[in-house]
C-alpha cells in the first residue's frame, strides 16, 4: 500500500488563534475551578502583552505556569468539561490559511499530524474538530480518585516536537517525501528542520529570522488579508 505523505502543524497561534492553555487558564478561574488569586501571578505578563512592551510566550508561559500550579488535586471531569466548552464556543476560531491548507492537503490524502504543547485533553478535541488525524500533547496524569496528580507523563518527548514527527512516521507508516511543518515560533524549529517543505506562519522574530535564513516559506495572516513573504 502505498504510503502516505504527512503534514505536521502547531495549533496554538497556527491552527487556533489564541493559545488553549490560555483559555483554559482563564476558564477555570471564571468557573471557580481555580482559584482568583492565579490570575495575579500573570497579569503583569498580560498587560506587558497588551501594551506591545512585552513577549507574547513570556505571557503564555506564565499562564502555563499557573495552570501547572493549580492542577494537582483537582478533578479530571471538572477540568474536561470547561475544555469541552472552549472547543464547541470556540473550535472555528482558527486561522484562514491554515484551515485552507488543512483542508487541501487532507483532499490531497496527506496524513495530518498536530504537535502542542497544551494539554493532550484540550487539544485532542480541538485537533478533532480541526480535521487532523492524530495529536500529541502533554498528558497530565490522574490518580486512583480521578483527580489531577499535578505529573507529566513523558514530558521530554513531547517538548521534542522533531522526534514526534519521526515517530508517528514509523508508528503511522508515512512517507517523509513531500513533508511540511507549519509552526509559529522558535520552538517549531526543530520540527521545521525536520520536513521537506517548511512554512512559518505569523512567526514571531526568533522563527522569522531563522526562516529568512533558511529559505523558508513565510506566510502572514493579517484581518482579510495573506501575505507571503
Amino acid at each position: 500500500m502505498e504510503k502516505r505523505p504527512v503534514a505536521a502543524f502547531d495549533i496554538d497561534g497556527t491552527v487556533f488563534r489564541s493559545s488553549l492553555a490560555l483559555e483554559l487558564v482563564e476558564r477555570l478561574i471564571e468557573k471557580g475551578i481555580f482559584p482568583q488569586e492565579a490570575r495575579p501571578f500573570y497579569e503583569r505578563e498580560q498587560a506587558l502583552w497588551l501594551d506591545r512592551r512585552g513577549d507574547y510566550q513570556t505571557y503564555v508561559d506564565k499562564v502555563v505556569e499557573v495552570f501547572r500550579q493549580q492542577i494537582r488535586g483537582v478533578s479530571f471531569e471538572a477540568v474536561a468539561n470547561a475544555a469541552g466548552e472552549i472547543i464547541e464556543e470556540k473550535k472555528n476560531r482558527v486561522y484562514r490559511y491554515t484551515r485552507d491548507l488543512i483542508g487541501d492537503l487532507k483532499q490531497r490524502g496527506y496524513y495530518l499530524l498536530a504537535i502542542s504543547h497544551s494539554p493532550k485533553f484540550i487539544a485532542d478535541g480541538f485537533g478533532y474538530e480541526a480535521g487532523f488525524d492524530k495529536v500529541y500533547g502533554f498528558f497530565f496524569a490522574t490518580g486512583p480518585s480521578g483527580n489531577f496528580t499535578g505529573e507529566v507523563e513523558d514530558e521530554d518527548i513531547i517538548r521534542n516536537k522533531s522526534a514526534i514527527l519521526q515517530r508517528a512516521i514509523r508508528k503511522e507508516n508515512l512517507a517523509f517525501e513531500g513533508s511540511i511543518g507549519v509552526g509559529d515560533t522558535e520552538s517549531d524549529i526543530p520540527l521545521l528542520e525536520s520536513v521537506e517543505t517548511a512554512i512559518a506562519f505569523n512567526p514571531n522574530s526568533a522563527l522569522y529570522l531563522h526562516a529568512r535564513r533558511r529559505g523558508w516559506k513565510v506566510v502572514v495572516e493579517r484581518k482579510d488579508v495573506i501575505y507571503e513573504l
